[in-house]
């Protein structure tokens, strides 16, 4: 049987850890720390509590890291602290400069470092997300296996640790950022009440993110999330010498949503609270 760590079980944590549970794998995790809803989850999903990260460090064959991105170098350095030496997969939404500074700081403990990147939403009965995979090609065929036959899909990528975290951020930097842009130009046609004439025209359109207003109270609530992720897609873009303008004019947007994480706002609030100065740049 193998053992799965995961870090932390999040509302994609604990769905993609899950996973690993229909391949016949123990998943472990550690509550210290952890807020009620984590705990809830984690019991929801049937994941097995340990006492300490040490203890799941000395357990698990492989530890997967699925945190908010602005955390995954220090979770990383936790568990290297605790002298891992076995698989450690980082599945955070981060930039590729940042996944080689994980990949140095397990390294020095012996861990195979595996690049991975989850792209999707949360596996369920009717979605299945897909994990991209970049690293040892012995480590990568032990995560595969780990989600043989489960809704999360594996891909490996050829070239190294990078690669996985270049993609993700590839996709973030177009997908996240048309959200807070479909957001900022229906609150300027609610300004002047033209915003059924912009619906109008967005819904002649097929796959426009601008008809669906629906969402934009999501994206408020993950800003805090989200923010960070965006600081990433600009950190990726300046390496490759490419325009950050709108990655950051992203997390920008986001900073005067962090007041209405994890909430679910109205439409209305959401619009209201661009009008208004960052409450806190989400970096």
């Amino acid at each position: 049987m193998t053992t799965l760590g995961i870090l932390h079980p999040g509302s994609m944590g604990a769905a993609v850890a899950a996973e690993a549970l229909r391949s016949g794998a123990e998943v472990l995790w550690c509550p210290d720390g952890r807020s009620t809803g984590t705990r809830e989850r984690a019991e929801q999903y049937g994941l097995t509590p340990v006492q300490t990260l040490n203890e799941m460090t000395e357990r698990a064959d492989v530890i997967l890291s699925l945190c908010p991105p602005a955390a995954a170098e220090d979770v990383a350095r936790a568990v290297a602290a605790c002298s891992y030496a076995r698989i450690y997969v980082d599945g955070n939404a981060v930039s590729p400069a940042t996944m080689a500074n994980i990949g140095g700081i397990l390294l020095r403990s012996g861990a195979l470092v595996v690049d991975g990147s989850v792209i999707g939403s949360p596996p369920s009965d009717s979605k299945s997300p897909r994990l991209y995979l970049a690293g040892p090609t012995e480590a990568l065929s032990a995560v595969v296996q780990l989600f043989a036959g489960s809704a999360v899909q594996t891909h490996p990528l050829s070239g190294g640790i990078g690669k996985a975290s270049a993609l993700k951020l590839s996709y973030s930097s177009y997908q996240k950022a048309n959200r807070a842009l479909a957001a900022v130009a229906y609150a300027l046609a609610s300004d002047h009440g033209v915003e059924a004439e912009l619906l109008d025209i967005a819904q002649g359109r097929t796959t426009n993110y601008l008809a669906e207003t629906a969402y934009f109270s999501k994206v408020a609530a993950r800003s805090w999330r989200w923010g960070p992720e965006m600081r990433e897609a600009a950190h990726a873009l300046e390496e490759a010498g490419l325009p950050t303008d709108l990655a950051d004019a992203a997390a920008t947007v986001m900073g005067r949503w962090t007041g209405l994480k994890d909430t679910s706002p109205e439409l209305a609030l959401v619009l209201d609270e661009l009008h208004k100065g960052p409450q806190c740049d989400p970096t």
